[in-house]
């Protein structure tokens, strides 16, 4: 039971940070990106890493943890991500009642351009 609890933290974790990655990922430097997507993206190991990079893993974790950090801090500066989660929940509750099909295609549109 605990090993599944622990494996779905991590899940939700990996996909709390995949979400912030897509919104904020720009704004971490080029080296700190790599390293931050070969781990959480692409679940390459921190020896895989550190091997490829020519780092320590220790300085692989590191730079995982300090970009997490940055790309939570952004969140609680900016809330993008928060913004775009209450815009699907609103667009959720509005297609609820759209009847029209010129409705339902605009909310289709909005949805497309919201990527949702």
């Amino acid at each position: 039971m605990d090993d599944e609890r622990i494996t779905e933290e991590k899940l939700k974790d990996i996909f709390e940070l995949t979400r912030l990655y897509d919104m904020y990922g720009e704004l971490l430097n080029d080296h700190n990106r790599l390293i931050f997507e070969d781990y959480i993206l692409n679940n390459l190991s921190l020896g895989e890493i550190a091997s490829e990079q020519d780092i320590s893993r220790q300085g692989v974790r590191d730079t995982v943890v300090r970009c997490s950090k940055k790309l939570r801090d952004y969140e609680n500066r900016l809330g993008f991500v928060k913004k775009l989660d209450e815009a699907a929940k609103a667009i959720d509750e509005l297609s609820e009642h759209i009847v029209s099909s010129e409705g339902i295609s605009i909310l289709t549109n909005v949805r497309k351009i919201l990527e949702i």
